[in-house]
């Protein structure tokens, strides 16, 4: 088992900042304070991770972002990779998936007039808007940042059919 991570010796000025870090407004740097002053008092991850109701990564990865970064460790999103959202289609992809969402799957060889997340995944691939085949949770993700709940998607695209909007008129009164 290898040895716990322990924050590394805190200068002066770190300490008081660290302190004044636990009356701060922002949670993020709240927590991350407690983590890295219970650190320093000896106190292993799984302990902290214990007294604080989080996850032993969590604690790990803050007494690590300390260790590498210093200060910059208790703003979120200054510099962790993590924190910040991913996502599987650059930003021209989006609108481009979005362009593509508007069109009917049988021109991409489906049979179908709906489009499925697993067909849109395929055809995203297919198309060069992906680098590689994304998950059917990637394409939901993208479509929710941008805005579109799934269920709109389905309702955009029209039947071929030259009397459609009369027959569905027709059905539906």
């Amino acid at each position: 088992m290898p040895a716990p991570i322990f924050v590394r010796p805190l200068t002066a000025d770190e300490r008081t900042t660290i302190e004044q870090g636990l009356r701060s407004a922002q949670a993020f740097t709240l927590r991350r304070c407690q983590i890295l002053l219970a650190s320093t008092q000896g106190d292993t991850p799984t302990t902290i991770a214990a007294q604080l109701r989080c996850g032993d990564q969590t604690v790990r990865n803050a007494i690590h972002a300390f260790n590498t970064h210093g200060l910059a460790a208790l703003r979120l999103g200054s510099f962790v990779a993590h924190s910040r959202p991913h996502t599987a289609f650059p930003p021209a992809a989006v609108e481009q998936l979005l362009v593509l969402l508007k069109r009917s799957p049988r021109l991409f060889g489906y049979a179908t007039t709906h489009w499925t997340l697993d067909q849109l995944a395929d055809t995203a691939f297919a198309e060069g808007l992906t680098t590689r085949r994304v998950s059917v949770e990637a394409v939901r993700m993208t479509l929710r940042r941008a805005g579109i709940a799934w269920k709109r998607a389905k309702h955009w695209i029209q039947s071929p059919d030259p009397a459609y909007e009369t027959k569905k008129n027709g059905a539906t009164g």
